[in-house]
């Protein structure tokens, strides 16, 4: 008793500390930020310019799909595709492109592409009932399957007449000298936080996933929404295709394999529960961020790069095992 009385005392006295430090996102922060101290010290080479530059635009593409996957999180539900939809979509806008049609055609055909797969996982999902998992699992095998079949499984690298605008879409620095990949990150981070913070559409998102049965009960027009939440999710998948094209100057249709982990990884590291009701769009960046660090320290440090997986998964429990404590200490 005496413990919960000086405990708040002090929430009294100092609230945005209190905030602060029960926040996930802020304790993954802090990690980030050690980790790139210690490695500024411990390297030569972590806080040179380049390195930095190439952390920083490395990680904005499992970022960019981490927002969108934070939201199918927050209701509950998984998208284990995103990898997949990313391959089908740049390879979509590769091959509109390389027949000699604009960029702008080629980013619609890309986007189009992107929304027909979430609308279809959607309205399985919502509208037949469908668990999450089953239908994103096997959507991802589709897409990918889709991405082979227009490309005749090879890889692309002329983009026509458009050639050079792509390339400077996905690999230029427009401003200040900041990767373009960063700057559409942090505008897409900007909307997101905004729409979760401020919207009712943020407001229904967060109910569906606290309580979905309260939720329907309450108005909410649930499968609507859960439809639009995996459309999010797979356009999140579109735009950072579009950008990694651009970047990488080729698309094969390996591109993307894996990176449904890392982007689940990122949103869980940045606090989202996989139980649904919880998640921010700045976490999605953070949990992004260290695994971006995580990736790029084993290769300075000369440790096997195998480790990735470990080092990815041990911040995983650890994540959820803070969670755990968190939930277990308000409940005292």
């Amino acid at each position: 008793m005496e413990i919960q009385f000086d405990d708040n005392i002090k929430r009294a006295r100092f609230p945005l500390l209190t905030w602060l430090t029960s926040r996930q996102a802020f304790w993954v922060s802090v990690a980030v930020i050690l980790a790139c101290i210690f490695l500024s010290f411990a390297t030569n080479s972590f806080a040179t310019s380049n390195n930095i530059f190439n952390v920083a635009r490395n990680f904005t593409f499992v970022a960019i799909i981490a927002l969108g996957m934070t939201i199918v999180i927050i209701t509950g539900g998984i998208d284990l595709s995103v990898g997949s939809v990313l391959c089908l979509c740049s390879m979509i806008l590769a091959v509109v492109m390389h027949a000699g049609y604009s960029i702008e055609v080629g980013i619609a055909a890309s986007i189009g592409t992107a929304l027909v797969i979430g609308a279809f996982n959607g309205i399985l999902i919502a509208y037949l009932g469908f668990p999450p998992f089953v239908v994103t699992l096997g959507m991802l095998s589709i897409a990918r399957s889709l991405a082979m079949v227009a490309s005749n499984n090879t890889v692309v690298f002329q983009f026509g007449p458009d050639h050079d605008k792509l390339l400077a879409l996905g690999g230029g620095a427009w401003l200040f000298g900041i990767a373009n990949p960063v700057l559409y990150m942090i505008i897409l981070a900007l909307i997101t936080g905004f729409v979760l913070r401020w919207t009712r559409f943020g407001r229904h998102i967060f109910a569906i996933g606290g309580n979905e049965h309260a939720a329907i009960l309450t108005g909410v027009p649930v499968r609507p929404i859960k439809v639009a939440v995996y459309m999010i999710s797979a356009l999140s998948a579109g735009i950072a295709g579009i950008i990694q094209t651009g970047w990488l100057g080729a698309v094969t249709t390996n591109i993307g394999a894996g990176m449904e982990l890392q982007v689940i990884a990122a949103a869980v590291i940045g606090g989202a529960n996989l139980a649904g009701g919880v998640g921010t769009a700045l976490g999605a960046l953070i949990g992004a961020a260290l695994i971006e660090v995580i990736r790029n320290s084993l290769g300075l440090l000369g440790i096997n790069a195998f480790w990735q997986g470990a080092f990815i998964g041990a911040a995983i429990i650890l994540a959820v095992m803070f969670e755990r404590v968190r939930n277990f200490r308000q409940s005292e």
